[in-house]
């Protein structure tokens, strides 16, 4: 192919170096701070576990066993706290979110530069202010703290382009309207389709998770004694999932893909009706921004940004009646899911009462006894026991394998030898050659 022969411009090494900065920094930060957020809700749970066993652990088990359960008991929320803090500190202000837009700015840019421009002789100065642009906003972004590694992967980046595909994007020659439709508008359409599944069945994984520790709470308070206590679990599993999927927002990721997928469906479409003669620079042109603009507005403000896309008159309206209907629908979810919630909390309400003053009692009760417990003869006795029984497991495993004598003899005949910087190599050598034997390899 002629435009594959030509020479690689140097500003789109630029480019795609950084892409694949802005792309790799916000992949890592995203999975650093949903793995911090995970942790601290699982301790949060832990917390109150901990809490409820240790109520209920018998007084006639060793004592050792409480002792360690109030130590977890204690650590859990701390644990916690500290994770918060850290987040909080380290993650307060999206910095994730502003390299993704970033290289999402990017990549809008590259394409432009490909298709549009490519017939444009000052695109190469276009495109490099585009990318001065952009490494301010985000610099401006992040608050004036460009700390990210350097990009030092293969061009373009992997997780865009598959290197092993000899069909795939090379990313640096002029793409024409065929080229563009399959490389960007077929790729990302997929890509789009693949993830609202995804999303979907996430989403619905969370509610029936929800639903599962609601009705649960729901039968602890209805069994009444000892399940009293077990209805906290219930209700810090619901809540703690519950905020799970809204920190996963995935009810608006859900609507704003499939608004995506819908869009890049209509382009696609338009395209393929149109005969090969139709297919001119024009209509070229025309898929390729509206293509962009519709990719770009599922990062930022995106029922305006596409609003924005639409530009003939006749489709404003329409995409004013879209966002009233989605609005009026998110608003029927957030009902139902309230008026879900306040069942659910409304049949648990009195136990969880009960429930929540006796764990705050218990640890209480935990933070006033525990140097005393860790103190007391029962529970020296038993870790004395414990540290007893280790030794001796050592001690019989040195005996079996014939070191303890052979340690012995060697500490008796050297006695009084003192082994230091200045002792002879002779006294050392003898000193080694007594050691036992083994097969083990070494070095």
């Amino acid at each position: 192919m002629e435009t594959q022969s030509q020479e690689y411009a140097p500003i789109l090494k630029v480019a795609w170096t950084k892409f694949g900065q802005l792309d790799t920094v916000s992949g890592k930060r995203s999975k650093a701070h949903e793995n911090m957020r995970r942790w601290i809700a699982i301790f949060g749970v832990l917390s109150t576990l901990f809490a409820i066993l240790t109520a209920l652990y018998p007084s006639d088990y060793p004592a050792v066993g409480g002792f360690i359960l109030k130590l977890l008991l204690i650590a859990s929320p701390i644990m916690a706290s500290v994770l918060a803090a850290y987040v909080n500190k380290s993650f307060s202000s999206g910095d994730w979110l502003i390299t993704r837009a970033g290289a999402e700015e990017v990549l809008k840019n590259i394409y432009t530069y490909r298709t549009i421009l490519k017939n444009t002789p000052t695109r190469r100065v276009w495109l490099e202010k585009r990318l001065n642009e952009t490494q301010r906003s985000v610099y401006r972004g992040m608050n004036g703290e460009l700390v990210m590694e350097t990009y030092k992967g293969a061009l373009p980046p992997p997780s865009r382009f598959n290197p092993k595909d000899p069909n795939s994007d090379t990313g640096f020659h002029d793409l024409t309207g065929e080229e563009y439709f399959k490389y960007r508008l077929e790729d990302q359409l997929t890509w789009h389709v693949k993830k609202v599944n995804q999303k979907q069945k996430e989403r619905t994984r969370l509610q029936l998770i929800i639903l599962s520790a609601g009705a649960a709470g729901a039968l602890f308070a209805a069994l009444g004694g000892q399940f009293v206590l077990w209805v906290a679990l219930a209700a810090s599993l619901t809540t703690t999932f519950i905020g799970w999927q809204e920190l996963r927002n995935l009810d608006l990721v859900v609507r704003n893909y499939s608004k995506v997928i819908m869009e890049l469906n209509i382009i696609s479409d338009h395209w393929l009706n149109l005969e090969e003669g139709e297919q001119t620079q024009t209509e070229f042109y025309k898929m390729v921004e509206n293509t962009e603009k519709i990719l770009w507005s599922r990062n930022v403000e995106y029922i305006k940004a596409m609003q924005e896309a639409l530009k003939e008159s006749d489709l404003e309206e329409e995409a004013s009646l879209i966002h009233r209907v989605i609005q009026e629908q998110r608003n029927s979810d957030r009902l139902f899911k309230k008026d879900m919630e306040d069942a659910i909390f409304e049949q648990t309400a009195s136990s969880m009462e009960e429930t929540e003053e006796t764990l705050s009692e218990t640890f209480k009760e935990t933070l006033g006894t525990l140097a005393e417990e860790a103190s007391s003869e029962v529970v020296q006795a038993e870790l004395a026991a414990m540290r007893d029984a280790i030794q001796e497991v050592g001690e019989d495993l040195a005996a079996r394998m014939g070191l303890s004598s052979a340690l012995d003899t060697i500490a008796n005949e050297f006695d009084g030898v003192e082994i230091g910087r200045n002792t002879p190599t002779s006294i050392l050598n003898d000193y080694i050659s007594h050691y036992p034997k083994t097969s083990e390899v070494k070095g």
